[in-house]
């Protein structure tokens, strides 16, 4: 375990901070480091929900170390199992991430939140990619922005490297809340503990589906569907929970998930 990562985990919920003073930034052992976190979260049955932060009050993630790298860490060297950042490659995570922003997250920080599920972010948090300054290219990024804002939108942040504040960041839905500092890790908690005391193979069909189907015709992706070709409906289709929802539902009383 690294010691620039902190983690705790409680009712099925794990916390994920990076503290790697001043910027938080990731180099490759970090990176491999919290993709073996990562890939235990996602590993463990008795984990159903994920939070990650940043130590501190100022950065969230300034993503690729640059010192770092002019040290001799290479930008296409092994970033571990979940690639960059641990989160943005890792195959088959079908449980809920959070990211909670609690400052600066720029560069390959701001990729490594939007492989989150739910973005909640403090009234101080800033955003950009400024790679293009840097005379690189924000790969990830590249990918994922222009399908979760509008194109013209995400090509202006992608092009000219600009900060967004929290509030235009809202606006353009890739924040899903604003907070104070004070209540960032209290609503993330909240936010966390309400997906851990739902249905874990629901979200997993969930996951799978957004995630695959992201590359599909709308008729294809159904035609999957409804012929359980996705793991992870087809378990769910076949489980004790499909059948307790019903019977709670039809009983009018509270649903007991076990995950079978």
């Amino acid at each position: 375990m690294s010691e620039c990562i902190r983690t705790r985990h409680d009712g099925g919920v794990l916390e994920v901070v990076i503290d790697r003073p001043k910027a938080n930034a990731i180099d490759l052992a970090t990176s491999r480091a919290l993709g073996l976190i990562f890939q235990n979260f996602r590993d463990d049955p008795e984990l159903r929900v994920a939070i990650v932060t940043g130590g501190g009050e100022k950065f969230f993630c300034a993503g690729w170390d640059l010192k770092a790298a002019a040290s001799g860490d290479a930008v296409d060297g092994d970033y571990g199992v979940g690639g960059f950042g641990g989160l943005q490659e890792l195959r088959d995570l079908n449980k809920p991430v959070i990211a909670a922003v609690n400052g600066i997250c720029c560069g390959g920080g701001l990729e490594l939140a939007l492989s989150a599920d739910l973005i909640v972010a403090a009234e101080h948090a800033s955003f950009a990619l400024p790679e293009i300054r840097s005379g690189t290219v924000a790969d990830a990024a590249s990918i994922k922005l222009p399908k979760r804002i509008p194109y013209h939108i995400a090509m202006d942040i992608l092009l000219t490297g600009r900060w967004l504040d929290v509030h235009e960041a809202h606006r353009w839905g890739f924040v899903n809340e604003v907070l104070p500092a004070g209540r960032l890790m209290e609503r993330a908690w909240e936010l966390a503990r309400l997906l851990a005391s739902g249905p874990p193979l629901v979200y997993a069909a969930i996951k799978e589906i957004v995630r695959e189907a992201e590359g599909s015709t709308f008729q294809t992706a159904m035609n999957k569907i409804t012929k359980r070709q996705f793991a992870t409906v087809d378990r769910l289709y076949s489980s004790e929970d499909q059948l307790e929802g019903a019977r709670a539902f039809a009983e009018k009383r509270s649903p007991i998930w076990k995950g079978q």
